[in-house]
């Protein structure tokens, strides 16, 4: 008996995952025989559980749409982990989900038999998690809901896409799989106009429309969605702004490095120099072009680089040879 309850709540859950299985495949994944899950499935009939059934040789079953549900029993284990998963979201970097999962934990503890509810209580009274707070990073959770319906469902999404340089970009795309990582949201997925796998960061996503259209699933190149992200991260280029304070009149600067960087008139000797771009070497170069002394640089990692520089140049010798670099300080 006690197994034929187990086996029922896992055939629950399952109905719970997926919007239809079919008799075969459930069978498969309970590792039971069609008529134990035709008795099963009336079994949670039987408790209130509304299954539709379709007949026939590729028949199944499904959830009733809307239905109201009996109260879901979850042991010890399931309702902490779903606490400490609430308690993790109230930082979430999707938009809107921060109240709403402290709304839910605090129903969720109501609930919780007395030695849980302490558990949870503890968490939640000496837990400190640190908020998402990079500008611009945040989430849409009705895009990536849309997003990860449409991977679901195996169908074709026309996204609204906004690229690193700010550009808006319109894609046709088979979504494959969302991956969270490092406090983002990456979406995998086959892009039909460049006709390649592409990597796409979901808070720059700015819409998200579904087709309609069905697409037969490819396999990834990798096998594996988080190392072809890992990949990608690993292999993008970095963008630097690079802004100076460059001492000679900004129609001199722009005269050698204008077309290159934007540069703002400060006084009638200064100016401001700003240059976007994926080499701090090249940037260090066009300030030197400049021609004239520059200070209130930005990043940091110009400052190294710059300091790097007059340190080799002062310690070259007259026969050229210069000491090797030390690539720890950079």
């Amino acid at each position: 008996m006690a197994d034929t309850g187990a086996r029922t709540l896992r055939l629950l859950s399952l109905l719970q995952a997926r919007r239809y299985w079919a008799g075969a495949a459930l069978a498969d994944r309970l590792g039971v025989s069609e008529r134990t899950v035709r008795r099963d499935v009336e079994r949670l009939r039987q408790l209130g559980y509304p299954v539709q059934a379709r007949p026939g040789v590729e028949g199944g079953y499904q959830l009733a749409s809307g239905a109201a549900l009996p109260p879901l029993v979850l042991d010890d284990d399931e309702a902490a982990a779903i606490a400490v998963g609430l308690l993790a979201a109230v930082h979430s970097p999707v938009s809107g989900t921060a109240e709403a999962s402290a709304r839910a934990l605090a129903k969720l503890a109501q609930v919780m038999p007395e030695r849980l509810r302490r558990r949870v209580d503890a968490l939640r009274s000496t837990a400190e998690a640190v908020p998402w707070s990079p500008a611009g990073a945040t989430v849409d959770a009705e895009i990536l809901g849309a997003v990860a319906q449409a991977a679901r469902d195996v169908e074709r999404l026309e996204i609204g896409y906004r690229t690193a340089g700010g550009e808006a970009a319109e894609r046709r795309v088979e979504p494959h799989r969302l991956v969270a990582l490092g406090q983002r949201w990456y979406l995998v997925a086959y892009d039909n106009w460049r006709s390649d796998w592409r990597t796409f960061r979901v808070d720059r996503i700015e819409s998200a429309k579904a087709t309609g259209a069905r697409f037969a699933p490819r396999p990834i190149p990798t096998g594996d969605p988080v190392a072809f992200v890992r990949a990608g991260i690993a292999q993008a280029p970095r963008t630097y702004q690079v802004v100076a304070t460059v001492q000679a009149s900004a129609e001199d600067v722009r005269g050698r490095v204008g077309r290159w960087c934007a540069v703002e008139e400060r006084t009638s000797t200064s100016c401001a120099v700003r240059i976007n771009t994926e080499s701090l070497e090249w940037a260090a170069a066009a300030l030197l072009m400049t021609g004239a002394a520059f200070s209130e640089i930005g990043p940091p990692e110009l400052d190294e680089l710059q300091a790097d520089w007059g340190v080799r140049i002062r310690r070259t010798t007259r026969d050229g040879s210069s000491p090797p670099r030390n690539d720890s300080q950079t």
